[in-house]
């Protein structure tokens, strides 16, 4: 049985945790504010940008640029797995790194060739052991503030660009955490490159009205989807911020409760054991004092 001066030590470690953990909680709560309004900003101008792609697309036709139309082959697929820089945030970096692992094994069970990017160190660190030999890139935030992504979102959407352009890869696929509320962040895969609007995309109504584009859709195309990609790599990062954030929030309360619950169970054992060491002290005096 621990004695009186380790479950005094023990309690008062608990308690300093426990603080730790109320400030992380509170500094989440603040951060997820900025970051869930950040990435709720960003869906209508993403939302419309597919809009506008879908409509595009469907007027140029087959063919168009090789942004939209690829390369004919899809043997070659580039992963890039979205993470988070930071941990104790609960089974956020930890589902989203599933879903990648799940993506890459399945690519190769079907003969594909997988080269996988990673966003965030904490995607990177659970993806090496067993997909290190595919990696060819890393992208590292820990100097981006939580809602300023604009910056590596484009320098991504770039270097993707640029390695879709040489050959590289056939397919990008984007996998991040898709912010839906507080409690719920859903691990989400989605097609980059060859762009394509998502299925739930809301196509522009033109009302039966025949537009003539100038100078013509590939043209216009040509200079919307590095935009659009952009797009879709900036709201996944924000939307990866405010998730994060929230599971961090979430995993810290959690944290701060069995923290307390804990101490309440260690005080119980401590006044116990000194009820039971006064007693026995008592018991020893009497004893004494009746042999005398």
């Amino acid at each position: 049985m621990p004695s009186l001066k380790d479950l005094k030590n023990r309690i008062s470690s608990v308690k300093s945790t426990q603080k730790i953990t109320k400030a992380m909680q509170m500094v989440a709560a603040a951060k997820l504010k900025r970051a869930q309004d950040a990435a709720t900003a960003a869906r209508p101008y993403a939302e419309r940008m597919a809009a506008v792609l879908a409509n595009l697309s469907a007027s140029a036709g087959a063919g168009g640029p090789k942004l939209l139309a690829g390369t004919g082959s899809d043997q070659t697929h580039l992963v890039v797995v979205m993470t988070a820089e930071r941990g104790l945030a609960g089974g956020f970096n930890t589902y989203t790194a599933k879903l990648a692992k799940q993506t890459i094994t399945a690519l190769q069970g079907e003969g594909k060739t997988v080269k996988v990017l990673t966003v965030g160190k904490k995607g990177r660190e659970q993806l090496k052991r067993d997909f290190a030999d595919l990696f060819i890139g890393h992208v590292d935030l820990s100097s981006v503030k939580s809602d300023d992504f604009s910056e590596p979102a484009i320098a991504l959407g770039k270097n993707l660009t640029s390695r879709f352009e040489d050959g590289e890869f056939d397919v990008a696929t984007l996998i991040y955490s898709q912010f839906k509320n507080v409690l719920s962040q859903v691990p989400t895969a989605q097609q980059l490159i060859p762009a394509a609007a998502p299925a739930d995309a809301e196509t522009i109504d033109l009302g039966n009205a025949i537009y003539r584009y100038e100078p013509s859709e590939d043209a216009i195309l040509e200079a919307l989807l590095p935009r659009y990609i952009n797009t879709q790599i900036l709201s996944a990062l924000l939307e990866g911020s405010a998730g994060f954030f929230a599971s961090q929030m979430t995993a810290m309360d959690n944290a701060t409760r069995n923290a307390g619950e804990m101490i309440d169970s260690l005080e119980l054992q401590y006044n116990r054991a000194r009820q039971a060491q006064i007693t026995k002290e008592l018991i020893e005096i009497i004893s004494g004092a009746e042999a005398l």
